[in-house]
């Protein structure tokens, strides 16, 4: 074996990491929300949690991923210790469907069906047809190009490892080396470093693979170097709980736990097995298919032999990573970074923290509304601690999202992602406000401010608007509904005309000294707390249809939306007049509306 294999045998495996990285994260890309949803319907079964794990890994050929992702959702609070056992021992067995893919290009033979079951012999036009999809189409057919070239670029480093090693075939010292790996010690070492090297079991099993077609891997060195490799793929999920909460410590320890007792098991069982009956393939020489079916054996009969043993495992890893009375009770990270290593993952967690953050937004706001009515301090306090949750969650959202926009989404996932850097602030200006009114209503309390009769019910009125549009844009926010974030425009327009008429009829009561100036500074503070939040309830909803519709210019839209003669300024003059009349002040009142109305469609004409 010359130099130049070695250097042939290096781009190789560059090739068949650089194919099995692409085509892992073009498929999860593809996913998309799909991956969020089948990860979101995590149940505390650990059957449910296995076949959850294994179609996760599945789709994103990497267990090693999973377990990761595993380890971040328990960091964030979004799962169990318990479930996420379950979702570990999916993802080996999910593992096991790349060692069987790579198994197919060992296929040999002369008919035309065994020939095309082999890759070797289809995955050539797959990487032509995937390569014209990413240079000519858009997603989502760009990323299924994506796929298919990976899937192409994996198979031909796979078949340039193999041919790169043949000349090994006749090398001694490559055949003693192997011998020694008999050893179970030694070969679980030498796979343990090969798979910590490469940081991917799947990677690894496909190199071991590629070794056997040299013909010096036997079945007695293959069985504990695939057992290493088990072992080996542990050290990504428990890096990545550096600095993590207990119980995602936890978790990675039972990924150590299940790879690490079920290797001692197997090969206990393997090896005094072949004490008694002296299996015929001991010193056989494997294949790829001989590994594939190792790798897959153990896995399932692992899995098989722990399911029932999930209390055992959980357990084992409380012992291992104990609580400490010492210290303060850990607080869940909101959104855990080890989740940007899977984007589309990330961009549906941080979706749903940016759905939390407006929620307590629209529940702060409201409270503060109802203080203005009746002062609880207790309630007041609990505002205020809303508004400092909300300001936490801006800046933990802000900086993930920087991070976040830096990998490579796929569309859905962008649209997320630029709708939550153009709304949190929005709606922690919104949480702003909550404390404002508090604040007010502290003040009428203290001074027992009481409005009169008919300010009263001219704030009932203006209220009933703000909360109709603070619903309606929370709702549009959290379902990413366009058709309902159109209907916000002509709502902030009539709060934006509440206002200003109720500022009108104040002034008129205190020409009438019915009112008096103390009382018009409280309600000019209210007015405008009310006018502002409208306004970025205008913000949010702008945003949403602007992003969805890949428009960016909102000066534009809304000039397009109120005075153009198109239909979208049509609706949103329907809308207007009906929300108009729905929340007009008085009877007295609905002629001035009227009048309003008649006055800005003359405007319009000239």
């Amino acid at each position: 074996m010359s130099i130049f294999n070695v250097f042939t045998l290096m781009g190789g495996i560059a090739m068949f990491l650089y194919g099995m990285d692409m085509m892992g994260k073009s498929l999860e890309q593809t996913a998309g929300g799909k991956l969020q949803d089948i990860l979101s319907k995590m149940t505390s079964s650990p059957l449910r949690g296995l076949f959850l794990g294994l179609a996760v890994t599945a789709v994103i050929q990497s267990s090693g991923a999973t377990t990761v992702m595993a380890v971040g959702f328990v960091n964030s609070g979004l799962m169990q210790l318990r479930q996420a056992i379950g979702v570990i021992m999916g993802a080996n067995v999910g593992t096991t469907v790349t060692g069987w893919l790579l198994a197919l290009s060992g296929l040999q033979g002369d008919s035309f069906l065994t020939q095309m079951l082999n890759p070797n012999a289809w995955s050539p036009i797959l990487g032509f047809i995937g390569v014209f999809m990413f240079m000519i189409c858009k997603d989502p057919k760009r990323g299924i190009g994506k796929i298919l070239l990976g899937f192409s670029i994996l198979m031909f480093g796979m078949q340039t490892m193999t041919n790169a090693m043949s000349p090994l075939a006749g090398e001694q010292w490559f055949m003693n080396l192997f011998l020694s790996f008999q050893n179970p010690l030694l070969g679980m070492l030498a796979g343990a470093v090969l798979t910590a090297l490469l940081q991917s079991s799947s990677a690894a099993v496909g190199v071991l693979q590629a070794l056997s077609a040299t013909g010096a891997v036997t079945y007695s060195s293959a069985m504990p170097i695939i057992m290493g490799q088990n072992i080996g793929t542990t050290i990504t999920a428990l890096l990545s709980s550096t600095g993590a909460n207990k119980n995602a410590k936890r978790t990675a320890c039972v990924h150590l736990y299940f790879n690490l007792i079920g290797s001692l098991v197997f090969l206990g069982g393997f090896y005094g097995l072949n004490a008694l009956v002296h299996f015929s393939f001991f010193n056989m020489a494997t294949d790829t298919f001989g590994i594939a079916v190792v790798h897959t054996l153990f896995n399932l009969i692992t899995t098989a032999l722990l399911l029932p043993a999930t209390n055992l495992l959980e357990k084992l890893a409380i012992l291992t990573v104990p609580d400490r009375e010492d210290v303060d009770a850990e607080q869940q990270s909101l959104l855990d970074e080890r989740l940007l290593s899977t984007p589309s993952v990330a961009a549906g967690r941080a979706y749903l923290t940016g759905m939390d953050m407006a929620e307590i937004s629209r529940v702060s706001l409201l409270q503060s509304m109802a203080l203005t009515h009746t002062w609880n301090t207790d309630l007041a306090k609990q505002v205020c601690r809303e508004e400092d949750a909300v300001d936490h969650y801006e800046d933990v959202l802000g900086s993930y999202l920087v991070k976040l926009s830096a990998k490579h989404l796929s569309p859905e996932d962008h649209r997320k992602v630029n709708t939550l850097l153009y709304t949190i602030s929005d709606f922690e200006r919104i949480s702003d406000y909550s404390t404002n009114l508090v604040k007010m209503a502290e003040e009428i309390h203290e001074k027992d401010i009481h409005f009169s009769q008919a300010a009263q019910d001219d704030l009932h009125v203006l209220e009933a608007a703000v909360r109709d549009i603070l619903e309606r844009t929370v709702d549009a926010f959290q379902k990413v509904d366009v058709y309902g974030a159109k209907k916000i425009e002509p709502m902030e327009e009539v709060v934006d005309e509440l206002v200003r008429e109720v500022k009108a009829r104040h002034i008129a009561r205190l020409r009438e000294g019915t009112c008096t100036i103390e009382y018009g500074f409280v309600l000019d503070e209210l007015l405008i707390s009310y006018e502002r939040v409208a306004d970025h309830c205008s913000n949010i909803a702008v945003a949403i249809v602007e992003i969805a519709e890949n428009k960016f210019d909102t000066h534009a839209y809304l000039g397009e939306l109120k005075y153009s003669s198109n239909e979208a300024n049509a609706a949103f003059e329907r809308r207007y007049e009906k929300y108009l009349d729905r929340y007009a002040l008085t009877e007295n009142e609905k002629s001035e509306t009227e009048q309003k109305k008649r006055d800005k469609h003359e405007w319009k004409k000239h």
